[in-house]
């Protein structure tokens, strides 16, 4: 796994033709951000800021995962996508 599969598939994902779930959303955020930065960092967001919260609580949830693990967990999943909604 390279990093150029890692930055191929984010580019990937942006051509999607239709919208994934949120579920979907949150879940590619989550694993890009471990695979690009690491641990979720920074305390979690107020209850007002639903959607920063969304996604401090998607990336807490795979705190842990290694880069590289997080990294080819989102190569699969956006090839997923691709293949689900083209």
């Amino acid at each position: 796994m390279s990093e150029d599969a890692f930055q191929a598939a984010a580019d990937r994902v942006k051509s999607l033709k239709s919208s994934p779930s949120n579920a979907e959303l949150l879940k590619l955020y989550a694993l890009f951000k471990q695979g690009s930065v690491g641990d979720v960092q920074g305390s979690r967001p107020g209850a007002f800021k639903l959607r920063d919260r969304a996604k401090y609580d998607a990336w807490a949830e795979v705190k842990g995962t290694s880069t590289t693990d997080a990294k080819s967990q989102y190569i699969a999943l956006v090839d997923d996508l691709v293949k689900r909604l083209g």
